[in-house]
């Protein structure tokens, strides 16, 4: 098989694609011919050394990817060859091939096509989390996304407009406001042309409004704080920008506003049978609709990584063996 390798830490540009041998099924475990692998900014993290789980070199990266079930191992039962599958192994998706838990691997219905089932999970998984497990969403209630351009911003909007709420987007070009709304965002705001706080209040009626889902950090976050209404939630997801913001905690305390930590990846570790719940919720919903991902080949890993970090994309990426 072909597969990204991270012989050592550091930018994209160190990644090399590499011949390997095939794997093998192993008891509990089952083969995926992969047709799609997704590019997210914890791969990113991962070859980076800067994600909180650090693996050793050598390693093959990629956190979800999608195709076909080639060989099933021992004691693995609902699962069969030919089978559509979601891979979630953490590790192992930059490539044309993995070996994975059977616990790791999950049907896919027909109406998702592989690159859109592979930049699916983590996204709607976390905005699911983000909405609902930890914020306690409300139907009529309003909600703030920054990034909304971006995968987990567009996913945000999809779930929130899916739990009754109204959506405003903050992206910063037009083409990335555009798939904001047609993703479903009620009214978009460019940033470099409105200032946040005020623009936000006047669109939630002056008061502010009910939820921040930010996975950008940087200058956005301290005016997206003050714009939040009474009893107010901030949700922190990532920081794609590149800075960690320092907020004055006052913003914080007035009006009663609560600032809430977005950790999915961990917790879906630590938790695969509720998370198993959550991706089946969002099977079963019939309202969430992933956009199409760009698409690179696998070769042009490191570009695709590259223009992730700068944001330089709309939406999901996806890697085509």
């Amino acid at each position: 098989m072909r597969a990204v390798v991270c012989n050592e830490l550091g930018p994209p540009s160190l990644l090399r694609v590499e011949e390997r041998p095939d794997p093998e099924s192993r008891p509990g475990q089952v083969v995926v011919a992969i047709e799609a692998a997704g590019v997210n900014y914890v791969d990113a993290l991962f070859v980076g050394g800067q994600y909180q789980i650090k693996p050793p070199v050598p390693f093959v990266p990629g956190t979800e990817s999608a195709g076909r079930v080639v060989a099933v191992g021992d004691a693995v039962s609902g699962i069969e060859v030919g089978q559509r599958v979601l891979v979630s192994a953490g590790l192992g998706g930059f490539a044309t091939m993995v070996a994975a838990p059977a616990a790791a691997v999950t049907p896919i219905p027909d109406v998702l096509d592989a690159p859109r089932a592979a930049t699916f999970t983590q996204s709607y998984s976390t905005c699911l989390f983000a909405l609902r497990d930890r914020a306690h969403v409300q139907v009529g209630e309003s909600v703030l996304v920054l990034g909304a351009g971006g995968g987990i911003g567009l996913a945000a909007i999809g779930v929130a407009r899916a739990l009754g709420c109204r959506v405003l987007g903050v992206a910063s070009s037009e083409e990335k406001r555009a798939a904001a709304k047609a993703a479903g965002a009620d009214a978009v705001l460019d940033p470099a042309a409105e200032p946040v706080k005020d623009a936000t209040r006047a669109w939630a009626g002056g008061t502010g409004v009910d939820m921040v889902v930010d996975p950008i950090g940087g200058s956005l976050a301290e005016p997206s704080l003050r714009a939040l209404g009474d009893r107010g939630r901030y949700c922190v997801i990532g920081f794609a920008a590149g800075d960690i913001p320092s907020i004055p905690l006052n913003q914080v305390l007035l009006r009663n506003r609560t600032v809430i930590g977005i950790d999915w990846g961990i917790w879906a570790m630590q938790h695969a049978d509720t998370q198993r719940t959550l991706f089946g919720d969002l099977l079963a919903s019939g309202s969430i609709d992933p956009v199409h991902p760009v698409e690179y080949p696998l070769d042009d890993v490191a570009r695709a990584l590259e223009d992730l970090l700068g944001r330089r994309t709309v939406g999901k990426i996806a890697l085509i063996p």
